[in-house]
């Protein structure tokens, strides 16, 4: 093999990168609220007497392999003395908008993954003599005196390694990537930890000789793309620490979602089932963040699930929305919104899983496509079916 070097096509922005994500949130307010949980096992999510999944798991919990999106009988099974506490989403929420009025002190470029996660681009900060580090150093500080809970924080010169980084000291981490750092930390970066990876696809990769991100560098891009389809461009820019996403956007935004990338494949219906209540919920909080952010600006016209199998096909299905919950004021409407999408999102995902022929699948998706005059973009699109 010859010696390593960056494609002359493919060039890296200029930008300060800093990932924020809390550190186990939800279970963290809890133990915070309640300070008789301190050193218990704690995990947020469903009873174990149902088909109920977690939300997350404190780091106590997760010394005996409990994660996120498990089932929380097979939780009960790892831990038995595993305290289940059900979600208290307006007390999250109301932590969340803390944590997001500390972020905006330091820059506009501000764009939320979830509750507790988020990227912020300050490339342009004048605060801190313009350091990325310690604007994260400040950031990390902010939060836990106006909150009582910690976070972990990347650095990096983009949005993969910045995301990277901020799980690479956890909890209560800070980790910085350099830019003259950049492509020997992804050539040398194990493929499992790329985000998007999970335990099915790592497991793929290594049977095809890719354990670091670097190993894609032995195999031509046509071959590549036959075994990771679409995903293969994204991976073959990462193998030389690339990526040129924007954090935000300041134009005409298309859709609001979010997603989850599973680290078993799901096998079944009745397993997506389990996890659509947590993507409801988290399309809600995310409606009413955009709502009132944006009181004045685009509406939802449509309603859209998505799933991606094993082989990394995507697949979606939209449909048009008759009523678009725009009122999001207070705990009772998200709690009527989540049952309202969750209704929706049971018989599009069983619609979409079967005519598909019910593959395994790695990741699942809602949201909504959102247009700035709704009612003109749905008489230009004619009569089609109304939710």
């Amino acid at each position: 093999m010859g010696a390593f070097q960056l494609p002359s096509q493919i060039t890296q922005k200029n930008q300060k990168i800093i990932h924020v994500d809390m550190d186990c949130f939800f279970a963290a307010v809890e133990m915070l609220d309640n300070p008789e949980l301190k050193d218990k096992a704690v995990a947020v999510g469903g009873s174990p007497n149902g088909r109920g999944v977690l939300c997350t798991a404190n780091y106590e919990a997760r010394k005996f392999g409990i994660r996120s999106a498990m089932s929380s009988v097979e939780a009960l099974k790892k831990c038995p003395h595993l305290i289940f506490i059900r979600p208290r989403s307006s007390r999250y929420k109301e932590i969340s908008d803390q944590i997001k009025e500390i972020f905006h002190t330091y820059t506009d470029k501000v764009e939320p993954l979830s509750l507790d996660e988020a990227f912020l681009d300050v490339t342009n900060s004048s605060d801190c003599q313009g350091s990325a580090t310690l604007i994260a150093e400040k950031i990390k500080n902010d939060i836990f005196q106006k909150t009582g809970l910690t976070a972990s924080a990347g650095v990096a010169p983009n949005k993969f390694l910045a995301k990277v980084a901020s799980d690479w000291k956890k909890p209560n981490g800070l980790f910085v990537i350099n830019p003259h750092e950049t492509a020997q930390f992804a050539k040398e970066l194990p493929i499992g930890l790329v985000p998007g990876i999970g335990k099915v696809t790592e497991k793929k990769c290594h049977s095809l000789g890719l354990r670091t991100l670097g190993d894609v560098h032995h195999y031509p891009y046509s071959w590549l793309e036959s075994h990771f389809g679409k995903f293969a461009g994204s991976l073959y820019s990462k193998s030389f620490g690339i990526d040129n996403r924007t954090v935000g956007s300041n134009g005409s935004r298309k859709s609001l979602g979010c997603e989850e990338t599973y680290h078993s494949d799901l096998m079944s219906y009745s397993e997506i089932e389990d996890r659509l209540p947590f993507l409801a919920e988290e399309l809600s909080f995310r409606t009413n963040h955009y709502f009132n952010k944006n009181p004045d600006g685009p509406r939802p016209i449509k309603i859209y699930v998505k799933v991606k199998t094993n082989e990394f096909n995507l697949h979606t299905y939209e449909k048009l929305l008759r009523h678009i919950p725009l009122k999001l004021d207070n705990e009772r409407d998200l709690i009527e919104t989540s049952k309202v999408l969750l209704d929706n999102f049971h018989n599009m995902f069983q619609d979409l899983y079967n005519k598909i022929d019910s593959p395994p699948l790695r990741l699942l998706g809602v949201g909504f496509r959102i247009a700035a005059n709704p009612h003109q973009e749905i008489e230009r699109m004619g009569q089609l079916r109304l939710l």
